[in-house]
């Protein structure tokens, strides 16, 4: 993706978090850019002074990217569950740090010690419980490959924390191009 289909869509995210916040219906961007029209998964992420206020995002989808986009972006600032008690306020707004991560199409693995740390995420699901990290996170927390696996398990997805080395249990990989903006007054 190019910047300035990055900064379109971040732009886009932007407007849709605002509108959200304030109230407003979100907006309804089109284009006939096919890296935007194209359907794949994305998660757009909110932070406000490094701490997290939103990230919703989904796997694949068969609407245009920057309909997605706009989806997410409206369902990270006013549906993440962990947020509910503390929701982004117009006061928020100036502060806030808009991160889009536009995913590749998940791969099923047979060994997720294959994974390679910083770039890919994982999808852990076995029966009705899951969870995911984006590839980032690792990055963020140092983690070790075990610990990335185990702290999906046990804190996304609700399973034992080595759930990830049993055949029952479905790991996926993905990648994802991912960008952002510092904040900005609005």
């Amino acid at each position: 993706m190019n910047e300035a289909q990055k900064q379109t869509l971040l732009a886009i995210a932007r407007e849709t978090v605002k509108a959200t916040v304030i109230g407003a219906g979100p907006p309804k961007p089109q284009s006939d850019d096919p890296a935007l029209t194209a359907p794949c998964g994305c998660f757009v992420t909110l932070k406000s002074r490094g701490r997290l206020r939103g990230c919703i995002g989904q796997f694949t989808s068969d609407q245009p990217l920057i309909e997605l986009v706009v989806e997410m972006a409206e369902a990270s600032a006013s549906k993440d569950p962990r947020f509910f008690d503390h929701p982004l306020t117009v006061k928020d707004l100036a502060g806030l740090e808009i991160e889009i991560s536009v995913l590749s199409p998940l791969e099923r693995t047979d060994d997720p010690l294959n994974l390679r740390l910083g770039v890919d995420g994982i999808y852990i699901t076995r029966g009705y419980a899951s969870g995911c990290f984006l590839p980032q996170v690792a990055e963020e927390t140092g983690w070790s490959k075990e610990e990335f696996l185990s702290y999906c398990c046990s804190h996304k997805a609700g399973l034992p924390p080595d759930a990830w080395k049993d055949p029952k249990t479905e790991v996926y990989l993905f990648s994802a191009e991912v960008f952002g903006t510092p904040s900005k007054a609005d």
